[in-house]
């Protein structure tokens, strides 16, 4: 138990410093350490550069003095922790050999019972009583009861005479089946209540069983039988009672499985009120341990008895040293003082001395802050490093407007190349011959068909513009390729046929403008301009888990692999098509989403070439709906 108050001889309360283990002093220092730099650094951001200079030099000053006391409490402190682990240490040590003296002289009493006396006798004629109750007598101290069973469990012997009771089966204890099962090794039983003799006194006696195998001569023959010298438990404990270790230590006794044989509070952990780490230190070799156990760090000294295997445990809590004498504490106190005076002074010069260049230069550079870069000089004052600050600062000024200036210019250029951009997705010569059809259609006396193209043609400029924007639905965008196909059909005179199959689910997707058309232009000016007629284009569009795949098939031509291949490599325009190749549609889609995303290509000479778009899936807001469907 940690105490703060005591008392003394006169009935006056003392009051003493907290008892701390090393450990938990630095852990102390960190917490310390860490809410005071949490609130410097709080306070720092809203107070001005001289009073953080001035408060962190005084801090500074304070920790390495703090620092300093701490280092020689934690020396004095470790050196006294040493000398009270080696008497502890001494102390287990010595336990440990009176328990293994203890132990031996049990093994010899049980080894003379052996050879001098059941080796002698032959049990058939004569009984071996006497002798073991002269051994009995001897070491009655230590000694419960003697007896001797047959392998059948009856009893032939006993010291001192007793009844057995009825309904024990000694066939099925512990100790009798450890004996037959391993014969050359003598077995210690944990601490149990005897209970194989009438007690007329009716006590529970607690006893430590010591048993071990032994041969009978029985007339002409000999039998296996089990040797039971029950020790008194309150012998073996008498080692352990009025032993205590330093700082309020203690030990405990344990098998080699960890079950405990002593411990000072043996009642209360086996009614659970109280618990003990006797597990764990089973699985310690012998020598010094740190362990924590319910919160608490302890020091734990391990030595195994011989023969045995039992482990003598030793457990020290971990306190740090009292400081209870007052006149220490008011001279650490004085010169604490002394020492604190004279940091603030020196501090209060340095912070005055260092931080009016400073002052200076925030006070220009404010004046970046403000947008008034242009009109105000950076100051340019002070130390040499406050100098060359300064004209770092103002050559990034200067840089700033020299990027601003660039960047405008750049924008510029961008928005116009996009625009040209735009603007070339129409062929003139695709124009003319759209404009050439109209007039035919005029000559011809048919005034529909011309409508239905000026029509088409309009929506096609319309989409292709789309006021400025790079992405716009897929609905649009395929119903500018409808629109697109049924001007390249009145011009082929119906050579081919197209059809177009989108999804309800993929009209609202979002798609870059204008990448599906040059796909219809490569099928039209490579798979249909060749072909006698039952040309057919078909363009899907369909969600494949979360890509949205854009297809454009033709039962052209086809192209072989090394023609593939080099598409998406080379920028190899349509000649009498838009000009925006393969390789521009491939390379914007991974601009704008990824490299993950882009076209492939599948075509077989004389069967007909299939070129996917691969895009994500992106919802588009607006809700306009474009009239898609078959021609």
């Amino acid at each position: 138990m940690k105490r703060q108050t005591s008392t003394n001889d006169s009935g006056q309360t003392a009051r003493h410093w907290p008892k701390r283990s090393i450990r938990e002093w630095i852990e102390l220092g960190k917490s310390l350490f860490r809410d005071l730099s949490g609130r410097l650094v709080s306070r720092s951001e809203r107070s001005s550069i001289r009073y953080t200079v001035f408060l962190s030099f005084t801090v500074s000053a304070i920790v390495a003095m703090v620092l300093t006391g701490v280092l020689f409490y934690l020396n004095f402190s470790r050196q006294l922790e040493q000398t009270i682990q080696s008497e502890n240490e001494m102390l287990v040590k010595q336990v440990n050999q009176s328990v293994d003296t203890y132990l031996r002289d049990m093994l010899r009493l049980s080894n003379a019972i052996y050879y001098n006396v059941i080796k002698n006798v032959d049990i058939e004629n004569d009984s071996i009583n006497s002798e073991l109750q002269l051994l009995y007598g001897t070491y009655v101290s230590y000694v419960e009861n003697i007896a001797l069973y047959d392998s059948d469990g009856n009893l032939l012997a006993t010291a001192p005479p007793a009844l057995s009771k009825q309904g024990v089966k000694v066939t099925d204890a512990p100790w009798f089946q450890k004996a037959l099962d391993r014969t050359e090794n003598l077995h210690f039983s944990p601490p149990g209540i005897q209970n194989l003799f009438v007690n007329a006194e009716h006590r529970f006696i607690r006893v430590i069983s010591l048993s071990s195998a032994v041969e009978i001569t029985s007339g002409k023959s000999t039998m296996q039988g089990v040797l039971l010298i029950d020790l008194k438990y309150n012998s073996l404990t008498e080692l352990f009672d009025h032993v205590s270790l330093a700082n309020g230590g203690y030990l405990y006794l344990m098998d080699a499985n960890g079950e405990l044989i002593y411990h000072p509070e043996q009642q209360l952990i086996a009614s659970g009120l109280a618990k003990e780490n006797n597990i764990v230190a089973a699985t310690y070799h012998d020598g010094g341990h740190i362990e924590k156990f319910e919160g608490e760090s302890r020091s734990i000294i391990v030595r195994t008895v011989g023969y045995t295997g039992w482990r003598i445990v030793g457990v020290i809590p971990q306190q740090g040293l009292v400081l209870n004498q007052l006149d220490n504490l008011l001279l650490v106190l004085f010169i604490f003082l002394f020492l604190f005076d004279i940091v603030i002074l020196i501090n209060s010069y340095i912070s005055r001395k260092l931080t009016a260049p400073i002052k200076h230069l925030e006070q220009s550079v404010q004046s970046v802050e403000y947008g008034d870069a242009g009109k105000a000089a950076i100051y340019q004052g002070g130390s040499y490093e406050i100098r060359h600050l300064g004209a770092s600062i103002q050559g990034m000024v200067d840089q700033l407007h020299q990027l601003t200036n660039d960047i405008v210019l750049e924008h510029e250029q961008k928005q116009k190349s996009e625009l040209d951009a735009l603007q070339s997705q129409i062929n003139p010569h695709f124009l003319y011959n759209a404009l050439d059809i109209i007039v035919w259609m005029i000559e011809k006396e048919q005034p529909k068909e011309a409508v239905h193209i000026v029509t088409a043609l309009a929506r096609l400029f319309r989409i292709s513009l789309s006021r400025g924007k790079n992405i716009i639905p897929v609905r649009d965008e395929l119903e500018h390729v409808q629109n697109y196909l049924t001007i390249q059909k009145m011009r082929y005179k119906n050579k081919f046929s197209y059809e177009i199959v989108m999804d309800e689910e993929v009209k609202n997707l979002s798609i870059i403008k204008l990448v599906v058309q040059p796909l219809a232009e490569n099928a039209i000016y490579h798979g249909m301009d060749f072909m006698d007629g039952d040309g057919k284009i078909t363009i899907s569009a369909r969600i494949d888990g979360e890509e949205l795949h854009l297809s454009v098939a033709d039962n052209g031509l086809g192209m072989t692999p090394d023609v593939v291949e080099r598409l998406l490599i080379e920028n190899t325009p349509v000649s009498k098509g838009s000009g925006v190749g393969l390789k521009n549609v491939n390379e914007r889609i991974k601009l704008y989403f990824g490299d993950q995303y882009g076209v492939l290509i599948e075509s077989e000479p004389d069967v007909g070439t299939c070129i996917t778009l691969v895009l994500p899936v992106i919802r588009c807001e607006t809700e306009e709906v474009g009239n898609v469907g078959k021609k």
